[in-house]
């Protein structure tokens, strides 16, 4: 089943990668560079962080809310924290596509730098060509490990979420927000360190565009 699934996905990815070529060409077309690209999608993902930070700030609000109930509608409640959980899974799937986004742009902006440097002529102009490449990899893998450890943050504290609403969804009593109060400090805590996480890969973001800009 397995082979399967990889044989019906390489035939997407090629075209998805197929796309991209052409994507990055036309831009180059009409005046818009490779490295342009790349400085655009990470400033992209960066604002895309800072609100998925605020998302989930806001997400912890509302459980926490919720943990104060004094009787009243807990249907209200759960609609509440639904908005909540599903707004939280957008951004994460955002975050996940910015991501995508700047790898795929990377690819092809360091495969094209590494070709146009063999053309060089100049020994001293390919030496500084080379160093500049190999220090802007250097920034780009940190950047990248940076988020994509933010973003690895984020699905353990969904899983709560959705454990949370569900189990509220199906007992719209009080046994439901005893449950969730048990988990409030875990939930605490794992979004203080996605928010942790998040800011210093939102620094690298802005770090690496900084670079770039040179």
């Amino acid at each position: 089943m397995n082979h399967l699934h990889r044989l019906f996905l390489l035939p997407v990815l090629l075209l998805l990668t197929a796309c991209t070529t052409m994507y990055l060409e036309g831009l180059e077309k009409v005046g818009i560079p490779k490295r342009d690209v790349m400085v655009y999608r990470v400033e992209k993902a960066r604002d895309t962080q800072e609100e998925t930070k605020e998302q989930f700030k806001s997400a912890l609000e509302q459980f926490t809310a919720a943990t104060d109930f004094q009787g009243g509608d807990l249907e209200t409640t759960y609609n509440k924290l639904n908005d909540a959980y599903e707004a939280s899974v957008s951004k994460a799937e955002e975050v996940n596509s910015r991501i995508a986004d700047i790898e795929s742009v990377s690819e092809a902006l360091f495969s094209e730098w590494e070709q146009e440097i063999t053309q060089y002529s100049s020994a001293s102009m390919k030496q500084s060509s080379q160093k500049k490449l190999e220090s802007t990899q250097a920034h780009y893998r940190q950047l990248i490990t940076s988020m994509k450890q933010a973003e690895a943050k984020i699905e353990p504290i969904l899983r709560v979420f959705q454990d949370q609403v569900m189990f509220l969804k199906h007992n719209l009593n009080a046994r439901a927000i005893a449950s969730l109060k048990n988990e409030l400090g875990t939930i605490k805590s794992d979004v203080s360190a996605l928010i942790a996480s998040m800011e210093q890969s939102i620094n690298e973001a802005n770090a690496f565009i900084s670079t770039m800009e040179k």
